[in-house]
């Protein structure tokens, strides 16, 4: 009976433990890999001293996101039951309480803005700028339309910003543009996944939903991708970028973005873009093919 007991306890001890750790959501961490742009960009990507720096912001971006996630979680909770998928999230499904959330996010917060604000002020203020945005994202503006679509577009710019902020480096207005219009592009995308999975009760899951139709989303995700696509080429051969050769980038990026909207429309998802990216193979390779094209014409042409 003991030995029987002790299992159950074991067990339940270990489901917490998951609990928890799915709380902080690490899957969308990849989200906060926007912050080395500026270090790939600025051609530092082999100092020592400045991937120490970009790596800290990494850090620190995954958890003051993992607190935002948290914060949404406890006011959404109800609302995540009524959904196929969110509805396993550990406090929507009772394996961790909101007073237990509210205590990782006591804990969490304080530590996340003092040790951004000791490492540099700047960057400290970015932080607590992101996480000031998405406060009024989860109390506010998530109910107003569009806006809500551009808070979420505004979380990735400030990651960007963030990495540039660390280490000093002068990051360029079209590779900011680009990662407005690419994070507005993932936003819609998600707002129609939602759409298209909840079906007619979309608006018990999320009453904005009810300002958004599917027209109107592929209205604005032609205009996104559009957009997108222009402001990487014009980036790719304009006199700022310096190096002609990223032009041989736009095809995989042309690629990337029709690969996404391939998922979105024949398959149905893009619901949660770090799981769409990380499930789907042609997607990563597009994704790495850019990456080791950018670094060697960057650094060695």
């Amino acid at each position: 009976m003991n030995n029987y007991s002790e299992k159950i306890i074991d067990v339940g001890v270990m489901q917490k433990i998951v609990g928890y750790v799915k709380l902080l959501r690490p899957k969308q961490w990849i989200k906060n890999l926007f912050v080395i742009a500026p270090l790939v960009f600025a051609k530092h990507i082999f100092e020592y001293n400045y991937v120490i720096k970009v790596i800290a912001a990494f850090v620190l971006f995954c958890f003051i996101s993992s607190c935002v996630y948290i914060l949404n979680d406890i006011i959404d909770c109800d609302k995540d039951r009524l959904h196929p998928k969110k509805k396993n999230r550990p406090i929507a499904s009772g394996i961790i309480s909101k007073v237990e959330g509210i205590i990782v996010i006591a804990v969490l917060l304080p530590l996340v803005l003092f040790a951004s604000f000791y490492i540099d002020l700047y960057f400290g203020l970015v932080i607590l700028l992101y996480f000031t945005n998405n406060l009024l994202y989860s109390l506010i503006v998530k109910h107003v339309v569009i806006l809500d679509t551009m808070s979420i577009a505004m979380g990735f710019l400030l990651r960007v910003i963030g990495g540039a902020l660390i280490i000093r480096v002068y990051i360029s207005p079209w590779i900011l543009l680009c990662t407005l219009l690419l994070a507005l592009f993932l936003g819609f995308s998600k707002r129609r996944n939602e759409l298209v999975v909840l079906e007619d009760g979309a608006e018990n899951h999320r009453k904005i939903l009810e300002e958004y139709s599917l027209e109107f989303i592929d209205n604005m995700l032609s205009i996104v991708t559009a957009s997108t696509v222009m402001a990487y080429s014009l980036y790719t051969f304009s006199t700022n970028s310096g190096n002609y050769y990223m032009m041989l980038t736009i095809p995989f990026v042309l690629y990337g973005i029709f690969r996404y909207q391939y998922i979105i429309y024949k398959k149905n998802e893009g619901g949660s873009p770090e799981e769409t990216v990380l499930s789907d193979i042609p997607l990563i390779v597009s994704i790495a093919l850019w990456g080791i094209v950018s670094v060697i014409i960057l650094y060695f042409l």
